[in-house]
C-alpha cells in the first residue's frame, strides 16, 4: 500500500503518467526543526514572533500535536492572524494567494482525492487540467502531500495558498453534512435550557468545559476576522441571538443554539471576572487576551433582559487605532485649527456627537499630539478604552464615590499641564472643567450634542455661565463617523444631474472637471458590504471675537452656527460632500450619519 493510499487519497485508475513535479523549496515542515523553519523565520524577522511565542509553539508541537505542521499550528493557535500566516506563506515560496472567485461551486477530482483527506490536511483542489492540478493548500511547505497528489493524479502540481478557516469553509459547502462549525461543536454539548440559581455550581463546570470554551473561542475570533468593534449576544424567545457591529452597523453572524445560551455567557462572565451567580443586576467587567497576534481588550457589558442576560463586547484595539488626526481623516484645514486650540498655554476643548461617533479616539489624538517629557497629563474616564504610555489615567468608580467631580477635585492639585475629562455629564463636572480651564489649563472633555454650535448653548442651559465660556473654550468640534468604500471593490458611476446639484459642484467641473464619483459594490474583502473601515467628518468651530459677542448676548445655536459658516467653518455635511468627492464614502453614508446635524 502506498503512502498516499494510506492518508486517505483514493488512487485512480489509469493514473500512471509521470509529469516533471515542481519541486518546492523547503523540507518537510514536520521533521524540520521549528527555528529553521523559513516562515518561522520569516515571522521572527518581521516580529510577529516573539521568544516566548517560540517557546510555546515548540512546547505544543512536541508535547501537545505531535508534531504538527508549524503552519497549521499558528493558525490554530492564534498566535498570528490567518491572514498574515497565509500572505508570509505565499512570499516565502513565492506562490500566489488564492482568490475568493477560485474557490469553485462544484467539488474538483472528488472521485481522486477523498474529501477526509482534504479535510485532514487543509486543502482543496481548485482546477484540472490536461498537465498539472492546482491545489489551494494551507501548508505548501508539506512535501508529502504534494507528493501523494502528484503520484495519484498524474499531473503536477500547481500550488496556491489558503487559510484554514476558508478552506474549511470550502470543503463544509463542497462536502459537509450541512452542520456549521458552531453546529459540530454544539452537538457534543448537552447544555440545560434553565439553570437555576441553585444550580451555580453547575453552570460554572458547564462553561468550563471545551465545546462551550472553542464556541466563544470561535464567536471572538470571527468578530476580530471581520473587523468588529463590538460583540452582542442576546437572548430572544427560544434563540440565541449573536450580531457585529462592523463599521457601526450590526449584522447578523452564525449563533449557537438557545440551549447553550446560559453556557455561553457564564464563559464570557468567567473570562471578565464577574460574578457568574448574579443574573439580576448590570455588571462591567474587562477581558485582556492575545488573538491572532494582536494584545487585545474587550470592555464586557451584562444586563438582565426578558430571556435572559444581554452581553455586549467591545472589542478595544490599541494596534488597530491611529491616534493621529491625519490617519483619522481629518482634512488639513481642521487640523490646523485644532492644532492651534490644543497647543494654547489653557483653554477647552470640546468634542461632541452621539454615541459612537469617535469623540474618545480624537481626544486620544489631541492627548498624543500634546504628549512629550514636559508636559503632565492626568485624564479622568468612565471607561479607559487605550492605555497610553506617559499619561496618567484613572477609571471613574460610582460604587466608591469616585466620580469625575470627586476626581476633578484631586486632579487639580497633582500640578497637570492638560487634563481630560471622558464626558461632561452634569453642571458640577462642567464647572470644575471651566474652573481648571480658567486657572491654566488645558482641558480636553466630550458633550452630547448633535453639532458644535449646540454644545455652547448646552453649557449654558446647564447653568455655565456664557462670560466664563467666552474665557475658556477655544474651540468646540462636531463630528461623525462614515463608512470607508472597498478599495477592492468600489465601481465608478456617472451622477445624474440632481445629484451634481446636491454635490454643489460649478457648471466647469460637471463639464469637464474629469469627476468620478463611486458606488459599493461588495466582495471578500469587505465580506460583502462594499464597505471597508470609517473615517471621520468634522466641523470645527473656533471661538473667536465674533462668536464671543453671540455666546455673551446669549445667541441661539442657529445663529452662532450661521456667522461660523460665514467665518469660513466647514460643516459636517460638507466636509462629508468632499469625500464623496474624492471617492472615499458615498452621499448615502453622509447623509445617514449627518442628517440629524
Amino acid at each position: 500500500m502506498t503512502a498516499a493510499m494510506r492518508s486517505g487519497v483514493s488512487v485512480r485508475a489509469g493514473a500512471t503518467s509521470e509529469p516533471q513535479y515542481v519541486e518546492g523549496p523547503a523540507a518537510d515542515s514536520v521533521t524540520q526543526g521549528l527555528g529553521e523553519h523559513p516562515l518561522i523565520q520569516a515571522l521572527v524577522r518581521r516580529e510577529k514572533l516573539t521568544r516566548a511565542d517560540l517557546g510555546r509553539l515548540e512546547h505544543l508541537q512536541r508535547e501537545q500535536h505531535n508534531g504538527e505542521s508549524p503552519v497549521l499550528l499558528l493558525s490554530k493557535l492564534g498566535i498570528v492572524a490567518e491572514q498574515e500566516v497565509a500572505n508570509t506563506v505565499a512570499e516565502v515560496l513565492g506562490l500566489e494567494r488564492a482568490a475568493a472567485a477560485q474557490y469553485r461551486e462544484a467539488p474538483v477530482m472528488d472521485e481522486t482525492i477523498s474529501p477526509r483527506f482534504m479535510r485532514q490536511y487543509r486543502l482543496l483542489p481548485l482546477a484540472c487540467e490536461d498537465t498539472d492540478v492546482t491545489v489551494c493548500m494551507a501548508d505548501p511547505f508539506d512535501e508529502f502531500v504534494v507528493e501523494s497528489i502528484r503520484m495519484v493524479t498524474g499531473k503536477a502540481v500547481l500550488r496556491v495558498v489558503g487559510t484554514p478557516s476558508e478552506l474549511d469553509a470550502a470543503i463544509e459547502r463542497l462536502y459537509g453534512e450541512g452542520r456549521s462549525e458552531i453546529g459540530r461543536i454544539q452537538d457534543h454539548e448537552e447544555a440545560p435550557e434553565e439553570v437555576s440559581d441553585s444550580e451555580v455550581e453547575q453552570l460554572k463546570d458547564l462553561a468550563s468545559e471545551a465545546p462551550v470554551i472553542r464556541m466563544v473561542n470561535l464567536i471572538i475570533r470571527r468578530a476580530i476576522e471581520r473587523a468588529a468593534s463590538d460583540i452582542h449576544i442576546e437572548p430572544a424567545d427560544g434563540r440565541l441571538r449573536v450580531r457585529f457591529r462592523i463599521d457601526g452597523v450590526l449584522k447578523d453572524a452564525e449563533s449557537p443554539a438557545a440551549r447553550m445560551g446560559a453556557a455561553v455567557v457564564s464563559r464570557i462572565k468567567i473570562m471578565a471576572n464577574l460574578n457568574i451567580a448574579e443574573r439580576r443586576l448590570p455588571q462591567d467587567g474587562r477581558i485582556r487576551q492575545r488573538i491572532e497576534g494582536q494584545e487585545l481588550d474587550f470592555r464586557v457589558s451584562t444586563i438582565p433582559a426578558m430571556h435572559g442576560e444581554s452581553v455586549v463586547l467591545r472589542i478595544l484595539n490599541r494596534d488597530a487605532v491611529a491616534l493621529d488626526f491625519a490617519a483619522l481623516g481629518v482634512s488639513d484645514e481642521n487640523i490646523r485649527v485644532l492644532g492651534d486650540a490644543i497647543h494654547r498655554p489653557h483653554g477647552m476643548l470640546l468634542v461632541t456627537g452621539p454615541t459612537g461617533s469617535g469623540k474618545t479616539t480624537t481626544l486620544y489624538a489631541a492627548l498624543t499630539a500634546l504628549n512629550s517629557d514636559e508636559v503632565k497629563i492626568i485624564t479622568v474616564e468612565d471607561p479607559v478604552e487605550y492605555q497610553i504610555d506617559g499619561v496618567n489615567q484613572i477609571q471613574v468608580k460610582p460604587a466608591i464615590g469616585l466620580s469625575f467631580a470627586t476626581a476633578l477635585r484631586s486632579i487639580v492639585r497633582q500640578d497637570p499641564d492638560v487634563i481630560m475629562v471622558g464626558e461632561m455629564r452634569d453642571l458640577e463636572t462642567a464647572k470644575i472643567c471651566v474652573q481648571s480651564a480658567l486657572t491654566g489649563h488645558t482641558v480636553l472633555s466630550t458633550l452630547h450634542t448633535n453639532d458644535a454650535a449646540g454644545s455652547i448653548t448646552r453649557l449654558v442651559e446647564m447653568g455655565v455661565e456664557n462670560y466664563l465660556l467666552t474665557s475658556t473654550v477655544n474651540a468646540v468640534v462636531g463630528q461623525r463617523l462614515v463608512r470607508v468604500l472597498c478599495d477592492h471593490c468600489k465601481r465608478a458611476h456617472e451622477p445624474v444631474r440632481e445629484f451634481l446639484d446636491v454635490l454643489g459642484l460649478a457648471e466647469g467641473e460637471r463639464d469637464g472637471g474629469g469627476l468620478k464619483l463611486f458606488e459599493p459594490q461588495g466582495c471578500s474583502q469587505c465580506n460583502g458590504t462594499g464597505y471597508r473601515g470609517r473615517t471621520v467628518v468634522m466641523e470645527v468651530l473656533p471661538i473667536d471675537d465674533a462668536i464671543r459677542r453671540l455666546i455673551l448676548d446669549r445667541a441661539d445655536a442657529s445663529e452662532i452656527r450661521a456667522v461660523a459658516v460665514r467665518r469660513g467653518m466647514v460643516p459636517m455635511y460638507q466636509d462629508g460632500l468632499r469625500k464623496v468627492r474624492h471617492g472615499i464614502t458615498t452621499l448615502e453614508e453622509v447623509l445617514r450619519v449627518t442628517q440629524d446635524a
